[in-house]
């Protein structure tokens, strides 16, 4: 995969690029950052990308020159037409089914604003994808890309050491992760749950299946509603609610 980031702030990326998982999946040639100031598209001596707003108002909003630039530079050289992510508050509420669906790409690129808005031509001429991580405001776009970026590139075949583990994850299943031990089996007379301790592998499934299920119906039981249970999860799931 590759990634463009199109942001006027592009030193905020080495450290997040350079560290961790996204560091790795570089390093095994799962993906390929670039990172680029878009500034440098502006038709200017000054470099300026925004103006005041048409009809007044508070705040400055960005121009569609130096995006629309950068996008289509960044294309032509594109093998196949890259998906075009507008970072916005007003977006589609980012989940983990449009990580899933972000990770099959080839090519993405994300833009990230800043001052009052963009330019409206920029969402309805451009962009393939306006996504928001949350309901509230942030003062740019480079945050929200960032925590799209780490959620998309964990996904990409062969950046993760077990295969499994995206796909165990909280929301990947439609439920909840069930809860996770490590050693030692006491710490300080808080004990493990005897049955991860068992032995018993059916046993050891069937628990996390049962606390998968009673973590998402106490915690987020919106998500049972759009969750297909089998026979054996109707099952358990009612016997949570009993014991509760």
């Amino acid at each position: 995969m590759k990634i463009d980031v199109l942001s006027i702030f592009p030193e905020m990326f080495e450290n997040v690029f350079g560290s961790s998982i996204l560091k790795k999946a570089a390093e095994k040639e799962a993906v390929a950052y670039n990172v680029t100031n878009f500034r440098d598209f502006a038709d200017n001596k000054h470099q300026t990308v925004d103006d005041y707003p048409y009809g007044g108002g508070a705040g400055m909003v960005l121009k569609p020159q130096p995006i629309f630039d950068a996008v289509t530079f960044l294309s032509e050289r594109a093998e196949k037409k890259p998906r075009v992510i507008l970072l916005c508050p007003q977006g589609e509420r980012y989940s983990q089914k449009k990580a899933e669906e972000l990770a099959t790409e080839d090519h993405l690129i994300f833009i990230c604003g800043h001052y009052e808005g963009y330019d409206e031509r920029i969402r309805e001429h451009l962009v393939t994808d306006e996504i928001s991580i949350g309901d509230y405001v942030l003062t740019g776009g480079e945050l929200g890309a960032m925590v799209i970026i780490d959620s998309v590139v964990r996904l990409l075949p062969g950046v993760l050491g077990n295969q499994d583990s995206p796909v165990l994850d909280s929301y990947s299943s439609g439920l909840l992760e069930h809860p996770h031990y490590t050693r030692p089996a006491d710490f300080r007379g808080m004990q493990v749950p005897d049955t991860l301790v068992s032995g018993n592998h059916k046993k050891i499934e069937e628990w996390r299946m049962k606390e998968s299920l009673r973590r998402t119906w106490t915690r987020r039981p919106d998500l049972l509603g759009e969750y297909p249970l089998s026979e054996t999860e109707r099952k358990l799931l009612e016997q949570v609610k009993k014991e509760r």
